[in-house]
């Protein structure tokens, strides 16, 4: 006598087909500004090509030299290339556009140090702006001992 081992799937059918039907994103209005996911290591930008009819050739040119690359339809996932409309001719022909913005794709790496220096020059005109009011306030009897760095929003009540 043959002793057989049988595997046994101790799953239910209900899990199983928990795990096969993915949940229901709930309804948003559509927008316009949906861009497919960035590669690993990227993120995607919409930058503008144009305002009121007229190219914006400098600011498209700024973000390219800032580190941006324009995006062409073959380019993107298989599941979004007839999705998203394109350039058909000129300079762009191939590139991804929708109203006017061009999408774009900047190094993650490049993104935050980007982040970083306008935090810092940020900082740097709080600091300026600091020092400025603490000389002004040298020989005042009404001296400010340390600027504060909050808001508060109050609501009026009902009247009535």
């Amino acid at each position: 006598m043959v002793e057989e081992k049988i595997e046994v799937n101790r799953a239910t059918r209900n899990a199983d087909s928990r795990e096969k039907q993915a949940r229901r994103k709930p309804w948003a209005p559509p927008s316009r500004l949906d861009a497919p996911p960035a590669p690993d290591g990227y993120k995607h930008r919409w930058i503008r090509a144009e305002v009121n009819g007229f190219e914006d050739k400098q600011n498209v040119y700024g973000r390219l030299r800032e580190g941006f690359e324009l995006v062409r339809q073959e380019e993107l996932p298989e599941e979004y290339r007839g999705m998203l409309p394109c350039i058909e001719d000129g300079k762009h022909a191939g590139v991804v556009s929708v109203g006017g913005l061009l999408l774009a794709r900047i190094p993650v790496e490049t993104v935050e140090e980007r982040n970083a220096y306008f935090s810092r020059k940020a900082r740097e005109q709080l600091e300026a702006v600091d020092n400025e009011m603490m000389r002004e306030n040298a020989h005042s009897s009404m001296r400010i001992q340390s600027p504060e760095r909050s808001s508060r929003t109050t609501f009026k009540g009902p009247q009535g």
